[in-house]
């Protein structure tokens, strides 16, 4: 396996302070963790929260996903492996994409309001970040039981052709959300900055309860 400190553009910074500050003026970025075990419908609500209020989505397997299929990536293979097993990518790795994206939109588009759906799934990851990137604003957990999850995923796996869309993929990313990502939520719920959503019901239904919970953090809508 590559040793990350042999590509620095991949390599998280080691900074005292974060790069942003909370927010959307000058200098800011409002940060939105999207958590939510495999199948909780994150893709979807990210899609409508998108369309009505403008953030940029930035989804970290997504990312990881084009990283890894990039021409010349040095961590192609390594990433592929990762998420075969259903494990976590080194977040070195992770955390540097995302801010790449994030200066990336913000050069283009000016826009500094951005979702992170699927990220941090560890609380060390949620830690680097907010010490090097910028402290999140919350967390929006989908809440989802693990049968509905895994009969959406099954669906979802007929058309998709994702690696990680099979039965023993599937169970493996369950447990490792479990294991690794509800110790984060737990933390945010600790700290009062967590918005928990049922996404057991029907998707409309879902949405209408990320509202309410965007209404209450008095979450800026579309420009």
């Amino acid at each position: 396996m590559p040793a990350l400190e042999n590509n620095p553009a991949l390599v998280a910074p080691k900074r005292t302070s974060p790069l942003f500050s909370p927010g959307t003026g000058p200098d800011s970025a409002l940060v939105i963790f999207v958590l939510g075990g495999p199948g909780a419908g994150k893709g979807t609500q990210c899609s409508n929260i998108v369309r009505d209020y403008g953030f940029k989505h930035l989804s970290a397997g997504d990312l990881l996903r084009e990283e890894q299929d990039r021409p010349g990536s040095e961590f192609g293979d390594m990433i592929k492996s990762y998420i075969k097993e259903g494990q976590i990518v080194p977040m070195e790795v992770t955390i540097q994409l995302l801010e790449n994206a994030m200066n990336s939109e913000i050069e283009k588009s000016g826009n500094r309001k951005f979702l992170i759906d699927g990220f941090p799934r560890k609380m060390d990851q949620a830690t680097k970040f907010e010490e090097v990137v910028v402290p999140s604003k919350f967390t929006l957990f989908f809440d989802c039981t693990e049968s509905t999850m895994h009969e959406r995923l099954i669906e979802r796996g007929r058309s998709s052709g994702r690696a990680d869309d099979n039965e023993e993929s599937i169970k493996k990313r369950f447990r490792t959300f479990v294991d690794t990502s509800m110790p984060v939520v737990e933390h945010f719920e600790k700290e009062g900055k967590v918005v928990k959503v049922d996404a057991n019901v029907d998707k409309d239904a879902v949405y209408e309860k990320v509202k309410e919970g965007f209404s209450k953090r008095s979450v800026p809508g579309k420009e």
